[in-house]
């Protein structure tokens, strides 16, 4: 089953020097088939051009446009979701993109994240199922 990637997670991957890039990436190339959720792009977008560099970025948005990554659109009931579970979470300061993920994978019945975000992946309570499995472990 696919898991859904969150922007934190691939921030670590595309950057050599940060600490958990060795466990993103084996993470990353032990996943079959990885989703990218488009609300994730703007994000990480930004985060590459303050962390890394222009061609860090450019050269990710040309994998990505070339289908290395297997992007998965978002639709207006996972807005719907997000807010729902942006008012549920408030207090824990969940952010928006967290919140897409969720609802994304609720609508498409996904129970894996790949992200380095535990601290908010393990509150949610998912509509579909228990808890999400997270990876990488660290």
């Amino acid at each position: 089953m696919p898991a859904l990637l969150d922007t934190g997670f691939l921030l670590a991957v595309l950057d050599a020097d940060d600490n958990l890039h060795s466990a993103c990436t084996e993470a990353l190339e032990g996943e079959p088939n990885p989703l990218l959720p488009d609300l994730v792009l703007p994000e990480l977008a930004y985060l590459i051009l303050r962390e890394l560099s222009y061609p860090a970025l450019t050269t990710f948005l040309r994998s990505v446009a070339s289908g290395e990554l297997l992007q998965v659109k978002s639709i207006p009931e996972d807005l719907t979701r997000a807010a729902e579970l942006l008012e549920k979470y408030a207090d824990n300061r969940v952010d928006f993109v967290d919140c897409a993920i969720v609802a994304m994978a609720e609508r498409l019945n996904l129970r894996k994240t790949l992200t380095v975000d535990t601290r908010h992946f393990t509150i949610f309570r998912p509509k579909h199922c228990d808890y999400f499995e997270i990876a990488p472990n660290t």
